[in-house]
């Protein structure tokens, strides 16, 4: 698979040639980070903070607020780590700093050693300074403490002249099991997209960034690198689902296509009667394309778009195959109530009565806490859940805000201790309700 980079340096994306010097300025990189996550998780890089120079930590935060990423570059203290990988980074990237005691207080799967080589010697310190390691003990020596490796072939860098092929199955092997990523060398045009087919089928990587950003490679040949089809026409089926992983429908698409979706920022697809199809272009219920990732078979594409308009569905539904269930209905419900609702109604009353809605969420809540058996609860938890999709909606958020700040909550890596608020804990640790009515 294809993992963008993005490298800042002084507050910019730029490219570099042979680890030091940069070759071409991209331009904003939280624009660039838009376009790029469309074709899934994308590596930023501060390069000011790998020198030793700065640090471009806002607009990481930003990036990593909105896009699913790997983040490196000087990160050289757990604090920061730790920030990174709290707000939402897939995984971060650590160079100079690791080593077992500095790896072991985090989750290996969401470490990414990064292993800087000039002519097979790990480089350190913004590649300003040769370790002497040997690249085979070093992965040996990490592999226990991560969950992937990221092999950056610095003399290569910015240079587009491929991989050695050999080298990287080696690396590969020496991995055992965990994901390598190489950086370094990709190549443009057929050749490039073949190279990544390549190591994709030993199960790595490539981190592109020259190649992409100077136009040799394209997105969209580069994420379709991989694929494969065994229809005649040789379109790649799609999954279209919403951003909750609801599921929207079944369409199909090619080289074309991806590159107008990944380039637009729409859902757009190749219809086997009418060609390039533009979702919405007639309809009105258009698509925005969130991200697009590869199945494991590397068979299937997987489309996840926010849906606008009346739904997917040319019969006007939400999906192809019903008009949504449970909590994703009942939401777009109390969405078109808060919008519609007759005065007078039940619902209307909520949204304009503070004071009721308040009151009902203290009494559903308190309701289900003194459930019994499975049935009660569940019963009393669809009542609470109800209510506060009123309330969230009252306040302009919706059942896509609830989800996203849930995901965002399960890539959190500090926890609370968790301990009730006074007045809501009892001295022996049971609920007590009698105080908030």
């Amino acid at each position: 698979m294809i993992v963008p980079s993005i490298d800042i340096l002084g507050g910019r994306a730029v490219q570099l040639r042979g680890g030091r010097h940069p070759v071409l300025e991209v331009g904003n990189p939280e624009a660039l980070a838009e376009k790029l996550s469309r074709a899934g998780e994308i590596a930023v890089v501060d390069l000011d903070a790998a020198l030793g120079k700065g640090s471009n930590t806002e607009i990481i935060r930003r990036i990593i607020a909105k896009h699913p990423c790997r983040v490196g570059g000087g990160i050289r203290s757990k604090e920061l780590a730790l920030e990174y990988l709290d707000l939402g980074a897939r995984a971060v990237m650590i160079g100079t700093k690791a080593s077992p005691e500095f790896l072991a207080d985090f989750p290996a799967e969401r470490l990414i050693a990064a292993l800087d080589t000039n002519k097979e010697k790990i480089m350190v310190e913004g590649w300003t300074k040769e370790t002497g390691a040997d690249l085979f003990a070093r992965i040996e020596e990490l592999k226990p403490y991560v969950g992937g490796f990221l092999v950056t072939t610095i003399d290569k860098e910015g240079e587009m002249n491929g991989f050695d092929f050999e080298r990287a199955e080696a690396i590969v092997k020496a991995a055992s099991g965990r994901r390598v990523t190489f950086a370094g060398g990709a190549s443009g045009g057929k050749e490039g997209a073949a190279q990544i087919a390549r190591l994709d089928a030993l199960g790595a990587d490539v981190q592109a960034g020259t190649a992409l950003a100077t136009g040799a490679l394209s997105l969209a040949r580069a994420f379709s690198a991989p694929l494969s089809s065994d229809r005649p026409d040789g379109l790649w089926p799609t999954t279209v689902c919403d951003e909750g992983g609801r599921l929207l429908g079944l369409v199909y698409s090619d080289l074309e296509s991806l590159d107008a979706a990944f380039e637009s920022g729409r859902g757009v697809y190749k219809s086997r009667s009418r060609g390039l199809w533009k979702k919405g272009e007639t309809s009105g219920n258009r698509q925005d394309l969130i991200r697009a990732d590869l199945d494991c078979d590397r068979d299937c594409i997987r489309f996840t778009v926010r849906q606008n308009g009346k739904g997917f569905c040319h019969l006007g539904r939400r999906n192809c195959f019903d008009n949504g269930f449970g909590i994703e209905k009942l939401s777009r419900t109390v969405e078109a109530r808060f919008k519609e609702a007759p005065e007078g109604s039940y619902t209307r009353r909520l949204f304009s009565d503070e004071g009721l809605l308040a009151s009902k969420l203290r009494e559903e809540a308190d309701e289900l806490a003194k459930a019994s058996g499975a049935a009660e609860a569940a019963f009393e938890a669809a009542d609470l859940i109800y209510f506060s999709l009123v309330k969230a909606q009252t306040e302009g958020a919706g059942l896509r805000d609830i989800e996203a700040e849930l995901e965002r909550r399960s890539y959190k890596v500090q926890r609370r201790p968790g301990n009730a608020k006074p007045g809501y804990e009892d001295a022996e640790g049971g609920n007590r309700w009698t105080g908030i009515h």
